[in-house]
C-alpha cells in the first residue's frame, strides 16, 4: 500500500457537505465507495484537507488515502470516471506515508460569489449567493483591510463549533467586480477557518456594503468575541474552496 494525495473539485449543490454523515449524500461517501469498488470490494477510507458544508463548491479539496500502488494516470483517470459526474479528480499523487490532507495544511484559499444583478441570473442559482439591495462597494473596499493579520475570529464563528482556539490569520481578504457589473468575487487566503467564517464575513461585509453597519466597524467587531456583533451568515452556494497548499 502507498498514501496516495488527490486534489479533486467537486458541485456541492446535490451534497449534503464533503463529511460522510448518517443520512444525507456526501463527497466522501462516494469517493470510498468508489475506491472499495475499485479495491474489490475492501473498504478504503479518505480524509479530506477539511469539511466543507451542504451546497458548497470546491475547485481544489485535498484528501488522501492508502491503497495498492497503480500507475498514477490510472488511478486518477479509474477515480474520475467512476465517481459520479459531480466530482472530478483533477491530480493524483503519490506522497510519503506521514502525509496528513488536514494535519499538514498550511495554508487555504476560498472564493465566494455574489450575484449582484437585476434581475438574479437563473443560471447562478446554485453557483453564487444572491444579494438584491443596493451595495455602496466602496464602503466594502474600505472595510476588507481591517480581516487582515492574526486575529481572535470568535466574532465570526457559527455556534456549535468545537475549536477552543480561534486565532487564525488572513493573508488576503480582496473584492473584484466583473465586468458586467452583476458579480462580486470575494478572494480569501489564510492559516486556517473556523466553521461558516467566510459566509459570516461576506455577511458582514455586505451589510456594510449596504449602510447598515459602519465601514470601519470590523476591528469592533473582532474584539467584541461575539458572534451577534457580526452580520448575517452568507448562503452556501456562493462559496469554493480553490486551493490548500502544505508545509
Amino acid at each position: 500500500m502507498v498514501r496516495y494525495k488527490a486534489t479533486i473539485a467537486y458541485d456541492g449543490t446535490n451534497f449534503q457537505g464533503f463529511q460522510r454523515q448518517p443520512n444525507g449524500r456526501t463527497v466522501q461517501e462516494e469517493i470510498e465507495k468508489t475506491l472499495t469498488r475499485m479495491n474489490n470490494g475492501q473498504a478504503i477510507q479518505i480524509h479530506g484537507s477539511g469539511r466543507t458544508d451542504a451546497g458548497v463548491h470546491a475547485l481544489g479539496q485535498v484528501i488522501h488515502f492508502d491503497f495498492d500502488e497503480r500507475p498514477l494516470e490510472k488511478m486518477r483517470f479509474g477515480l474520475d470516471t467512476q465517481t459520479p459526474e459531480d466530482i472530478a479528480v483533477k491530480q493524483v499523487e503519490i506522497v510519503d506515508a506521514n502525509f496528513h490532507a488536514r494535519y499538514l495544511v498550511r495554508e487555504k484559499t476560498y472564493q465566494f460569489r455574489v450575484d449582484i444583478g437585476k434581475p438574479r441570473s437563473p443560471f447562478r442559482r446554485y453557483y453564487a449567493s444572491y444579494y438584491p439591495y443596493p451595495l455602496d462597494l466602496a464602503k466594502i473596499q474600505q472595510a476588507l483591510p481591517d480581516l487582515l493579520g492574526t486575529h481572535d475570529f470568535t466574532s465570526f464563528c457559527a455556534t456549535g463549533s468545537s475549536v477552543e482556539d480561534k486565532v487564525r490569520t488572513i493573508h488576503q481578504a480582496t473584492m473584484e467586480v466583473n465586468e458586467a457589473g452583476d458579480e462580486l468575487l470575494f478572494t480569501f487566503r489564510g492559516d486556517g477557518f473556523l466553521y461558516k467564517m467566510i459566509r459570516i464575513i461576506v455577511g458582514t461585509l455586505l451589510k456594510i456594503g449596504n449602510g447598515r453597519m459602519p465601514a470601519d466597524c470590523i476591528p469592533a467587531i473582532i474584539a467584541q468575541k461575539d458572534r451577534n456583533a457580526a452580520g448575517p451568515t452568507a448562503h452556501p452556494e456562493g462559496l469554493y474552496l480553490v486551493q490548500v497548499n502544505y508545509e
